[in-house]
């Protein structure tokens, strides 16, 4: 984003020397075939705008750099440095475009990754659910096994009890005392 940032600096500058107004420069836009907003031109032009604001490249800045700073017309009265500096900030706007391009394609390429994790966090989310519950299904089935088996061993006990009293309490039993 440095080079947006100089190239801000340079657009503020020729504003400046051109004492161009944000109505002139927005003409100057619509003349390249473009558009851009008043209120985008204020805020690009707004003192601290390179480094406080991020701003669409190829939406707003190459825009005004194409109007502002004629880097399609090389004029005859252009001396060789200006022309080199017009070439090569042809060569700058350009790899800057395709920069953005491809963090475009990265960002969609990230929103595509982030959807797939979330859809594969998704479907293990429902399978350690469903584990869950059937773990849970298991315990309490243990639970109701464990309960007959109490169940039975107190019957059991209470009938053992039972029989030693009746068999205690036998009239034809000898006491041994």
């Amino acid at each position: 984003m440095t080079n947006t940032k100089n190239l801000i600096l340079q657009l503020k500058e020729v504003k400046k020397e051109k004492e161009l107004s944000l109505d002139k420069i927005k003409d100057m836009v619509e003349s390249t075939g473009n558009s851009v907003s008043k209120s985008t031109l204020s805020r690009v032009f707004a003192d601290g705008s390179e480094d406080k604001q991020s701003f669409s490249y190829d939406f707003t800045i190459l825009p005004i750099a194409n109007a502002l700073l004629d880097v399609d017309i090389e004029e005859e009265s252009d001396d060789l440095d200006t022309k080199a500096m017009k070439s090569l900030l042809k060569v700058k706007m350009e790899r800057m475009r395709e920069l953005e391009r491809e963090v475009e394609q990265l960002r969609n390429e990230l929103d595509r990754e982030k959807v797939k994790y979330h859809e594969k966090l998704e479907r293990e989310r429902e399978q350690f659910n469903n584990s869950l519950e059937f773990l849970k299904h298991q315990v309490e089935l243990k639970d109701k096994r464990m309960d007959l088996l109490f169940e039975a061993i107190f019957i059991k006990n209470a009938q053992h009890d039972e029989i030693l009293n009746a068999v205690m309490s036998c009239p034809l039993r000898k006491d041994e005392d």
